[in-house]
């Protein structure tokens, strides 16, 4: 087996929904050890958002797999003693606990620090560290909606969420990406750090676009539900058969071949109501109205085909069903199998293909199915074991 960037780097991570579970597993997909400290019993809540996967959460089996799940009831000290020695020896600790809980716990850099200055910290939360909102309660919608995305997704009658947990999803890539950061700078400092990672600053790094185009005062660009903001046409097109197809313009060379060959109407390209992009955009209407009388006589597949033939850029409007069956994915190969308590499921592989490895697939841990072999490992009885399971600490 090729050696992986992550191997013998050891992750604990006191974690619950997606932002720290997606980062973590992200570090697992590259080798790292993730130890994922659980409530006894219940185990992180994501596990009970559905049953949509054989039983277990859509959500939790996509961020988990490769761990191995240790519970612990960090109230009782016996729990927390078995905590603190894993953090003597472990490379990283990412937690996204609510905030003051870790520090409250002692689980503070300056005394994690003393026992092991090589270790990363990284804290991920709402809002930050500091500041007035440190303490404010930050759920996924909640930040959508605090970093503007939602005033420029939508419809003009109505703001839309992400269809995904975007704010999460965001805070876990730039914990991911700090980590990794944070392990190339201890490797020439030979000490860890502290990364404070806040879903709104990870969110609003993703809004720097429409906050530039708003700059000192100007209007923000329009929700035009799937259409582009500022550009046309670019967005969604019915064909005649009912499909719905997606096409973007970006200059005028591909607005001439979108008349000549797509439309089959070369004179349409020199019409001065539309001749210049902030023109066709100040004349959606009229233009759509051109447009949908031509495909309307199309089907999907032919639309397409006109649309490749133009080198226009296109796609098909998907669901979940397509994405499943998508022939590209198959055609690279990105579909493998993973183990979960209820048997095999299909995942898809990590974006980015290397050379030298492979990422680790491994199964996704029922509620503390590691949590004997890991407590032996730190030189607990099997005594002790029964003892600390008897009072619920794990």
């Amino acid at each position: 087996m090729s050696i992986r960037p992550l191997d013998g780097i050891t992750v604990i991570s006191l974690e619950h929904a997606i932002a720290a579970p997606f980062c973590t597993r992200q570090l697992a997909d590259l080798g790292a050890r993730v130890i994922k400290v659980e409530r006894p019993g219940s185990g992180d809540f994501a596990r009970a958002y559905d049953k949509q996967v054989k039983g277990l959460s859509s959500h939790f089996v996509w961020v988990n797999r490769s761990k191995e799940s240790l519970t612990l009831d960090l109230k009782q000290p016996a729990a927390l003693d078995a905590l603190n020695t894993l953090l003597k020896t472990a490379d990283v600790l990412v937690q996204n606990l609510a905030p003051g809980a870790a520090a409250r716990m002692g689980l503070t850099a300056e005394l994690l620090h003393k026992d092991n200055p090589r270790l990363i910290l990284c804290d991920i939360s709402g809002y930050g560290n500091n500041g007035p909102y440190r303490d404010k309660k930050a759920y996924d919608l909640l930040i959508q909606s605090e970093a503007g995305f939602l005033s420029v997704t939508g419809t003009p009658e109505n703001p839309s969420k992400a269809g995904n947990s975007i704010a999460d999803i965001a805070a876990g890539m730039y914990a991911y990406t700090n980590i990794l950061a944070a392990l190339l700078q201890r490797g020439k400092t030979g000490k860890g750090s502290v990364i404070d990672v806040s879903m709104l600053e990870s969110l609003g790094e993703w809004m720097s676009f429409p906050m530039y185009y708003a700059f000192n005062g100007a209007e923000p660009p329009p929700r035009n539900g799937a259409s582009h903001a500022t550009i046309y046409p670019y967005g969604p097109f019915k064909a005649g058969d009912g499909g719905t197809v997606m096409l973007g313009l970006q200059n005028e060379r591909e607005w001439v071949q979108f008349c000549e060959v797509v439309l089959e109407s070369p004179t349409l390209a020199q019409d001065e109501r539309f001749d210049k992009n902030f023109k066709r955009n100040e004349k959606r209407e009229a233009l759509l109205a051109i447009i949908d009388a031509c495909f309307q006589k199309l089907t999907t597949e032919q639309l397409i085909a006109r649309l490749e033939k133009a080198q226009i850029a296109n796609a098909r409007l998907n669901d979940m069903k397509g994405l499943w069956e998508h022939q590209q994915l198959k055609a690279r190969e990105r579909w493998t199998q993973v183990n979960t308590s209820e048997g095999s499921i299909p995942a898809l592989l990590p974006p980015g293909l290397n050379s030298t490895y492979s990422y680790r697939m491994d199964a996704i841990p029922a509620v503390g199915e590691h949590t004997d072999q890991i407590l032996r490992e730190i030189g607990m009885a099997d005594s002790e074991i029964t003892s600390m399971r008897a009072s619920g600490a794990i």
